[in-house]
């Protein structure tokens, strides 16, 4: 009876292992994970490992067995801890992951592309995130602008006062031409008015 329990239990924590644990599944595409300028690169059938080491057939490709130590052969899967998994995330950013980063539960990609294997649904939210960031362009071009035009009208209130300023010293320059010319006239009036007093006195003596 033990025994039987004891086996039940094994049975139960395996099955809750299995599905606690990233499954092995293997990419739909064995392309899954290759950055696009690399398409080339893994085209014929025998490749080689990137630092020299080795080279592995193209069924070895994407198998989720690290045959090469710089993860050549993994881009699409976590088998190599030097890997590196390419989000396309088409219709926003690429991005470049590390292997251990794909099929852990977490939606890295945009497009959902590093977590195939089922254990989560990552919805592609690449369009919109490219509407985030255009959004957000646009919110610093307008902010930009703003701050372009702020030190503009800091400028055109400089030249208005400095306007202001001088029409009112050229007020006082008028006050005082005015005032200048008004002594002149009041001067002259009294040298005309004094040549005429002497000129009636000098004729009443004759």
């Amino acid at each position: 009876m033990a025994v039987g329990r004891a086996t039940i239990a094994l049975v139960v924590a395996t099955l809750l292992f299995a599905c606690s644990s990233p499954s092995s599944a293997l990419p739909a595409d064995r392309a899954a994970g290759i950055r696009p300028e690399d398409a080339k690169f893994y085209d014929s059938e025998i490749i080689a490992c990137r630092d020299g080491s080795k080279s592995f057939s193209r069924e070895r490709l994407n198998d989720d067995f690290c045959d090469c130590a710089d993860g050549t052969d993994e881009p699409g899967t976590s088998a190599c801890p030097e890997g590196k998994f390419y989000c396309r995330n088409e219709g926003s950013t690429p991005q470049l992951l590390f292997s251990s980063r794909v099929n852990d539960r977490l939606c890295d990609c945009c497009d959902g592309s590093d977590e195939y294997d089922g254990g989560i649904n990552c919805s592609n939210t690449c369009s919109k995130n490219e509407d985030v960031s255009k959004n957000n362009k646009s919110l610093n071009s307008t902010s930009a602008l703003l701050f372009d035009a702020l030190p503009q009208e800091k400028k055109n209130k400089g030249s208005l006062e400095d306007l202001v300023q001088k029409l009112k010293e050229l007020k006082v320059l008028v006050f005082l031409e005015i005032v200048l010319i008004m002594m002149a006239f009041r001067l002259f009036h009294r040298h005309i008015r004094s040549r005429r007093r002497w000129y009636f006195v000098s004729n009443s003596y004759v």
